[in-house]
């Protein structure tokens, strides 16, 4: 990378050290705060890596005063972009699952930098492997193979072959509701992505690890492998696909699991906010933010598939979680609060503003 201005290259070597240091304190045996570590540290690491590329585009990653071309300053120093913002310059109006798993992070962290939650760490364990395989793949495609971070890898050892999700049950219940908050927010998340994103190993890499049995093809034969999806080869990752089909376990599908009714809505929401929240108030939401049709549209499922699912079967709207954390934030700001229930109370029918249709 000869020739690299001397800013961008601290940047890029700031950036892999510190997902260096992010993946040796996630593999250490003893860490007990894992995942908040790691995801703190990744944080930093794609920050500096955005910055770097910012930098070398000619474009200073600073934050400007509102309606002035000055930049806005901390302790005399401009104020740097933040990651969120990183993404907004770098990816525009495109949500490819790369960016959608950073802006799981960005929240998660909120939530987790103060909290050691040890059984938070098999919930994510997806999404923090990609995090790592997507921040390798822009570093080298940015700046070589020279910066790699892979030739300095290997697989961390386990101490057992099973992780069962029950074991980390009596350390959920002994944080309380912690551990409850983050899960939400990691399911609401999760829900809120479109299946070609959930599906997608930018956004979450799993893998089956299974067994080499039998003789091995020569005495040097690694114990582990990689086995990339190649469409280029489709007679053996056919094969593939037969193993994992073998091994994958039987899932039984709920109806509308974690969906919730409009007076589940009313109820979690009136909690958030502190004050009274009808089903009426629920309508004027949705009718305000437009995340579903009104009744009698031409195409009732024509809904924003971040908060609502249409229910063909029942005729009817079901709710995700996430709609409720977006009205909890939102309405703690009074003057949205006025401006979409207060006021629309005011000017509704008395036989409307009693109705609790929703």
């Amino acid at each position: 990378m000869r020739g690299l201005p001397y800013d961008v290259k601290v940047l890029v070597e700031k950036a892999r050290e510190t997902a260096l240091l992010a993946v040796e304190t996630y593999n250490r045996p003893t860490a007990s705060f894992r995942s908040g570590a790691y995801v703190v540290l990744m944080i930093i690491a794609w920050t500096s890596l955005f910055h770097a590329m910012f930098f070398r585009k000619g474009i200073k990653p600073y934050y400007r005063k509102s309606g002035s071309r000055r930049y806005d300053r901390i302790d005399g120093e401009p104020r740097r972009w933040e990651l969120k913002e990183c993404l907004q310059q770098h990816y525009k109006a495109n949500n490819p699952a790369v960016r959608r798993n950073l802006e799981f992070f960005i929240g998660l962290r909120n939530k987790i930098e103060h909290h050691s939650l040890a059984q938070v760490d098999p919930e994510v364990f997806g999404e923090c492997q990609a995090m790592l395989l997507n921040f390798e793949s822009l570093l080298v495609s940015e700046f070589g193979d020279r910066y790699a971070i892979r030739g300095g890898l290997t697989f961390a050892l386990q101490f057992s072959q099973v992780i069962s999700r029950s074991s980390s049950a009596p350390a959920a219940k002994a944080t309380g509701g912690a551990f409850k908050a983050i899960k939400q927010y990691v399911d609401a998340f999760r829900s809120s992505l479109s299946a070609d994103v959930q599906n997608d190993l930018a956004y979450s890499f799993k893998v089956f690890l299974v067994p080499k049995i039998g003789n091995y093809a020569s005495k040097d034969s690694v114990a582990v492998e990689w086995i990339k999806y190649d469409p280029s080869k489709p007679e053996e990752m056919r094969n593939y696909e037969k193993v994992v089909a073998m091994i994958k376990p039987k899932e039984v599908q709920i109806a509308n699991l974690g969906l919730l009714r409009p007076t589940q809505i009313a109820q979690q929401v009136a909690a958030k906010l502190g004050k009274r929240f009808t089903t009426y108030d629920h309508k004027l939401c949705y009718e305000y933010f437009k995340i579903r049709p009104p009744g009698g549209a031409p195409d009732p499922s024509a809904c924003n598939p971040q908060f609502c699912v249409y229910d063909d079967l029942h005729k009817d709207y079901c709710y995700k979680p996430a709609w409720i954390d977006f009205l909890g934030e939102r309405l703690a700001d009074p003057a949205i609060h006025a401006n979409i229930i207060t006021r629309r109370k005011a000017t509704a029918k008395p036989a409307e503003s009693r109705s609790a249709i929703a």
